[in-house]
């Protein structure tokens, strides 16, 4: 059985480690998108607009 050396480790781990921190940033990116889009639509709907306050 090959021995799988320590730089090949050090590398596979950075990368594991990096998509998963890009996995994480796009879940928070998607949800501060959506967010953004309900204020502007909260913001640019009529039917909002015409409500009494």
């Amino acid at each position: 059985m090959r021995t799988i050396s320590k730089e090949y480790l050090l590398l596979f781990n950075a990368v594991t480690d990096a998509e998963e921190s890009l996995r994480q940033l796009r879940e928070t990116l998607v949800a501060v998108q959506q967010q953004a889009e309900e204020l502007f639509m909260e913001e640019t709907d009529p039917a909002e607009q015409q409500k009494p306050k």
